[in-house]
């Protein structure tokens, strides 16, 4: 029994479990796959976006621009990768200055600091490979990029710290409410709690539609993309974007703040909820959409593509509030882009609403801060020396691409949350995100974590129940 449950452990999810850890509430995540980060939250463009696209006067735009402001602080609490590389909305055409005027008038009711128009020449000067055609564009110095990745488990990993339970593979079948209280049906059996938010990315209108009879609509709007090797890192060193069209924002490229350069999403809505395949049409499409942008994109080097599915509600903005005819359940629906930016801001707004509500107690013993995985390579030469000196395993370089030891593996394992597959060990640690995706450490990462978790190599799977990598060992037949 629980004061409150969130569905999901995406970033919305784990940013509201944060929160509400600084009060005295039990409180618990459900989650369906096996893992923080597996839906939306681990497939998007690591935009921090400076928050000149939601309309003005929109939910999204206001904790967008929140969201934006707040990620700086929230980095150094958390130890997660944050830069402040920039934006530029580029304008390709003479009779279309009147949209990046638009853009920018925008920008400037919600709030936006230091927009500015600029003409060919500073653009040139900003980004040489920008587009011979390129007559103007709106610069955002306030955006950024992050890791999806490093921010959804810090958010976890702290909300875990400070009490909060996670239970996963745990799917959400049902609800009765009885007595102030919500009986939440599972294939783990049944979570009783007096408050529920629904934090569950393209399944959100389903867990809504079965407690209210307002019905909500989500589509899962699939977006594609490409990665570029880190051999290509400085290629651009601002996000840029294209002028947003009916779908959003277009093709973008933008770095990473690992160094590699990505560059999507397409935009095509599907049925398929778990619709996360590549296409040859889409990934085409996003190649000739990007190189009207940015001249003499590297193509040749991408090392890998991938698709993600945003959570479109059918009025485009962000459905977050108790329902109306069902006490006690909170809604964080429908969140898309900019939702990874205002994840801190979405957070403190569902909690607020819980706290209105209940009016908990402070929690004397929550700590606001985390430390992430060590990262040997943020050392010196000496300090690295020493550390191998205490624990070997920082000496020992399993990934090669990325250069990742055995001892931030076995942190990545041991942690809070720690990683049970593959792509567990991936997200945590970037082993098996370099230039041979894994071809040459997934079997010294499966072994490492079968070690650890008391488990036949076999039984590893690349990201829970049913994604089993081997079948056996040959010495043992």
């Amino acid at each position: 029994m629980y004061d409150v449950v969130i569905i999901g452990a995406g970033v919305s999810g784990c940013a509201v479990a944060r929160e509400l850890s600084r009060y005295q509430l039990n409180i618990c995540v459900i989650e369906k796959e096996e893992d923080v980060c597996c839906g939306t939250s681990k497939a998007n463009s690591a935009i921090v976006h400076a928050g000149f696209d939601a309309p003005a006067g929109s939910l999204m735009a206001k904790l967008n621009v929140e969201g934006n402001e707040r990620m700086e602080e929230l980095s150094r609490e958390l130890d997660f990768p944050f830069q402040r590389n920039g934006s530029l909305v580029v304008c390709l055409h003479e009779e279309e200055l009147p949209g990046l005027q638009t853009l920018y008038d925008r920008g400037l009711k919600n709030g936006v600091k230091d927009l500015r128009i600029i003409g060919r020449v500073e653009l040139k000067e900003l980004e040489p490979s920008i587009s011979d055609d390129a007559v103007a564009a709106l610069y955002a110095p306030t955006g950024g990029i992050v890791c999806p990745f490093a921010m959804n488990l810090a958010l976890a990993e702290n909300a875990a710290g400070n009490g909060v339970g996670f239970w996963f593979d745990t799917e959400v079948t049902g609800f009765d409410r009885r007595e102030g209280w919500w009986s939440i049906h599972t294939n783990q059996g049944e979570f009783k709690s007096r408050y529920v938010v629904n934090a569950a990315g393209v399944y959100a209108d389903q867990i809504h539609n079965m407690v209210s009879n307002r019905k909500l609509h989500i589509t899962p709007r699939r977006g594609e993309y490409c990665l570029l090797d880190r051999s290509a890192a400085g290629f651009v060193t601002h996000t840029i974007f294209q002028l947003p069209g009916k779908y959003g924002k277009g093709v973008l490229v933008t770095p990473t703040v690992h160094g590699n350069t990505l560059i999507g999403p397409t935009a095509e809505d599907i049925e398929d909820r778990e619709g996360t395949n590549t296409t040859q049409t889409g990934i085409r499409e996003l190649m000739e959409k990007a190189e009207a942008t940015v001249k003499g994109i590297p193509f040749h080097q991408v090392i890998t593509s991938f698709a993600g599915l945003r959570a479109h509600e059918d009025g485009h903005e962000f459905c977050i509030g108790e329902v109306e005819d069902a006490p006690g359940f909170i809604d964080c629906a429908g969140i898309e882009s900019p939702g990874l930016t205002a994840a801190p801001a979405v957070g403190e707004m569902a909690a607020h609403i819980i706290c209105e509500l209940e009016h908990p107690q402070v929690n004397p013993d929550f700590t606001g801060y985390r430390k992430g995985i060590l990262d040997p390579k943020t050392l010196s030469k000496e300090e690295h020396a020493a550390l191998i000196r205490r624990n070997p395993a920082y000496g020992n370089i399993v990934c090669r691409c990325e250069m990742i030891t055995e001892g931030e593996i076995l942190d990545a394992v041991n942690r809070p949350l720690g990683a049970k597959s593959l792509d567990g060990i991936k997200r945590r640690t970037r082993a098996g995100m370099g230039r041979c995706q894994g071809g040459f450490c997934s079997p010294k990462v499966m072994e490492l974590l079968a070690g650890e978790r008391n488990l036949n190599v076999s039984e590893i799977t690349k990201s829970g129940a049913g994604s089993q990598m081997i079948a056996g060992i040959n010495k043992d037949r």
